[in-house]
């Protein structure tokens, strides 16, 4: 048996991730196989070498391992995309010499047009085929002076089955599968190739993976065929909801593992909570170690209602860990937490200036050591420069670019808040003190620049989502007309 977890490198490690790997690494170990890790790094537009060390980092951090990776090798490797970039090519020239693929030369004006015609029709989006007619000699000619991407031949009637582990026979009609790019323009797979070809040449035997890939599953079915390679087994598990039923997202609540661990959590806790989301427990037998998780494991135990990530439980049981320790032990957790050298060596620099007394460095760095702030509508508000929408508005143009920004530190800060003063017409002096507000708390701290870059972006973004949210989140259509 052979499962595996393919990340993306293209943002912050989502803990729906996490979730999802512990789930392969319990499988692949209660029955003696093993737990693979691969990059799925295909866009290479958005995938960074950072994203790829903090989703390694992260998932160490909670206490997983991989048998196989990019960083501990393997018999099957390279286990990066990027790095396996010749394998693809072998493959699709394969599916086009079998007629089970072909190159399309639809400009991205001509396809905007075809969307925007099945839109007006109320169509479901899906390519129209007009290069399925294209003859093959003509094909050939064109793809030598004009650019093209690779798709894959879809059946127009009847309908792709998809066995599920936990869901069994999941029917979806062939004519709402829309003819998927197998290679872009640029000679690189999309990952619905990649995925496909790396999980057979991996031998993965289990493909345990979010439900929000059940609707490609017709396409990957369709290609192990193509190919004419045996079908793993699917999985397709639900995923992770706020408390209101709603996919949990960074728009709602804070979904990065990074966040978990600035915030104090220990990673044994959030490992033992996430595993409670896919293991049956009685009361009083919450606490549980990564063995006895695995000893527990069922597929049949896998709610396909979606399990509640309760913040609530995460602190309860967080906090429960926490005060079994012995005190030797607590005082290692709160100063590998917050009592790195270096760390602490730029928080003290950065309160030098400031200071007349040693004792004046705790509450002038406190909030270097909180999560939330829990500020007032009063004081978030009180001797600013911009009315209650204004601030609202700045808010969330500060938290929206920090989100897209490919690295967070105190230049992206400035650049970022320099941006939204402009946005506002404003000088950045008239918007300083709210960040200052909201990020340290107070109105005079230690510079804002460096000490958003020491908090990180994830206690940023939240302490920005906590203060837009006292004022009030924005509506869609606020939302639409603030971010143009």
């Amino acid at each position: 048996m052979r499962t595996r977890i393919a990340p993306s490198p293209t943002g912050d490690p989502h803990v729906g991730t996490a979730y999802v790997a512990l789930i392969n690494y319990c499988f692949a170990k209660k029955h003696g196989g093993k737990f693979l890790l691969r990059i799925e790094d295909t866009d290479q537009a958005r995938s960074t070498a950072e994203s790829e060390q903090a989703i390694l980092d992260s998932l160490r951090w909670l206490g997983l391992s991989w048998d196989e990776g990019p960083d501990v090798g393997g018999p099957y490797g390279p286990y990066r995309q990027s790095d396996r970039s010749a394998i693809y090519r072998k493959y699709v020239d394969q599916l086009l010499a079998e007629g089970h693929a072909f190159r399309c030369f639809c400009t991205p004006e001509r396809l905007d047009e075809m969307r925007e015609a099945q839109r007006l029709a109320k169509l479901p989006p899906r390519y129209d085929g007009l290069c399925l007619r294209v003859p093959a000699a003509e094909s050939e000619a064109r793809a030598q002076t004009e650019p093209y991407v690779v798709r894959m031949r879809v059946p127009d009637r009847g309908t792709a089955v998809i066995e599920d582990m936990r869901r069994g026979k999941i029917e979806i009609e062939w004519n709402t599968v829309d003819m998927q790019v197998l290679m872009k323009s640029d000679g690189l797979p999309t990952y619905h190739l990649a995925n496909v070809v790396d999980d057979h040449l991996m031998e993965i035997t289990h493909v345990i993976r979010g439900e929000e890939w059940v609707s490609s599953a017709p396409k990957h079915l369709l290609l192990y065929q193509y190919f004419g390679w045996d079908v793993p087994a699917f999985l397709h598990v639900p995923l992770l909801r706020n408390p209101d039923k709603s996919k949990l997202s960074k728009r709602k609540n804070p979904t990065s593992i990074l966040f978990f661990k600035a915030m104090g959590y220990l990673p044994e806790a959030l490992l033992n909570f996430l595993g409670l989301l896919m293991v049956s427990s009685a009361e009083g037998e919450e606490v549980m170690t990564l063995d006895e998780l695995i000893a527990r494991f069922e597929v049949d135990h896998l709610s396909l209602g979606g399990p509640v990530f309760d913040f609530v439980k995460l602190d309860w049981l967080n906090g429960k860990r926490l005060r079994e320790l012995t005190p030797a032990a607590f005082l290692d957790r709160v100063l590998t937490w917050g009592g790195d050298r270096e760390r602490f060596a730029t928080m003290t620099a950065l309160a030098q200036a400031r200071v007349e007394r040693l004792s004046d460095l705790g509450p002038l760095l406190a909030f270097f050591f909180a999560g939330r702030l829990n500020l007032t509508e009063a004081q978030l508000l009180d001797g600013q420069k911009l009315d209650r929408d204004g601030v609202r508005r700045a808010l969330a143009l500060a938290m929206w670019e920090f989100d897209a920004a490919p690295q967070f530190d105190k230049t992206t800060v400035e650049t970022v808040l320099k941006g939204v003063a402009e946005r506002l017409e404003r000088k950045l002096r008239d918007i300083a003190r709210l960040f200052y507000v909201v990020l340290t708390g107070s109105p005079t701290s230690v510079p804002l620049f460096d000490a958003a870059e020491l908090l990180g972006r994830d206690i940023c973004r939240e302490r920005l989502r906590g203060a837009l949210n006292t004022l009030g989140a924005p509506s869609a259509n606020e939302q639409k007309a603030w971010r143009t």
